[in-house]
């Protein structure tokens, strides 16, 4: 298993007393596998992925990424994981305005001291992937939503992760621009070998999904497979 929570438990301070965010949760997505999570506002979904992400530690459990124990990881262990081993789509791409499609991607790698060439080159061959080879020299202003949204899970796979974590991706889409982009992460999870985690509030799109995980009150109640 390439992502693996196993029986996390998280909890914020909460006044005098706790607020339990995650209950004894786990979950296994393999690589090349699309798991969806679904439940209502506040029932733990965020906490889910920060969990998986490592940008949150647990107060109980086991979170391993890519055969990596991380319990055992100091905060700066938990950077490079991150850095090399996880991306993350996040629910408004944040493009910065002043650089090009592929110069949001360069920059991801080049904080990996990788060469500049080859940082290109593979930055193209991303967005050709998503399908915007032909849009690689245009600023944010210049995409449609969708668009920007494409070029955002390039970025998060510019350094060949292991996981991808997906916020909400189509939340400021229209329907069919939605189903494009799950549809896109479905198939690029199966071509890189990734394992997905997205977080969705559109149950139309679970049947992309290999997967589909349902989350309320901090607790994992249903799972299901793709039909």
């Amino acid at each position: 298993m390439t992502l693996l929570l196993d029986d996390v438990t998280l909890t914020y301070p909460d006044g005098e007393g706790r607020l339990t965010a995650l209950d004894s949760v786990s979950l296994e997505v393999p690589a090349g596998h699309l798991t969806a999570v679904v439940g209502p506002s506040g029932s733990g979904k965020s906490s889910l992925l920060a969990v998986a992400a490592t940008l949150v530690t647990p107060d109980r459990g086991r979170v391993v990424v890519a055969g990596t124990e991380t319990g055992s990881l100091d905060a700066a262990g938990r950077a490079a994981l991150r850095r090399e081993r996880v991306g993350i789509v996040f629910q408004q791409p944040n493009l910065l305005g002043s650089l090009t499609a592929a110069e949001q991607l360069q920059v991801m790698a080049h904080l990996s001291g990788a060469r500049p060439k080859a940082v290109r080159e593979r930055a193209l061959a991303l967005l050709d992937a998503v399908g915007l080879a032909d849009l690689a020299g245009r600023r944010p202003h210049q995409l449609s939503g969708g668009q920007r949204q494409r070029v955002n899970i390039a970025r998060a796979l510019m350094n060949e992760p292991s996981v991808l974590l997906v916020d909400e991706p189509t939340s400021a889409l229209d329907h069919e621009r939605g189903a494009g982009i799950v549809a896109l992460l479905a198939t690029l999870t199966r071509e890189r070998s990734t394992a997905t985690v997205l977080v969705t509030h559109d149950h139309t799109h679970l049947s992309c999904a290999d997967g589909t995980v349902l989350v309320q009150d901090g607790r994992v109640t249903e799972r299901a497979a793709a039909a």
